[in-house]
């Protein structure tokens, strides 16, 4: 009765390897897809990686920029009620 359970589960393993087989050799029709696509197969990955990831920080480094901006001011129009109350 046990091989009939490990027989099942190697053949669900190699059922989903074969069905997937074809989509990891390489990028087909290259032609059909997208620009994005296309610039993203035929430079290396890293790259690609390397920009997403910049995108990334330049945005959090504007959006603590903008924060430390609206923080300053909040702190002056503390600083000048506490003024005008003394």
């Amino acid at each position: 009765m046990k091989l009939n359970i490990q027989d099942s589960g190697n053949t669900a393993v190699d059922t989903l390897s074969s069905s997937y087989s074809g989509k990891w050799e390489g990028v087909e029709g290259i032609e059909q897809t997208s620009a994005f696509i296309q610039l993203m197969a035929s430079n290396d990955l890293i790259f690609v990686v390397l920009g997403v990831s910049l995108i990334i920080w330049f945005v959090l480094l504007f959006y603590l920029i903008r924060v430390d901006r609206n923080v300053s001011k909040l702190e002056e129009s503390l600083k000048e009620e506490s003024s005008d109350e003394t």
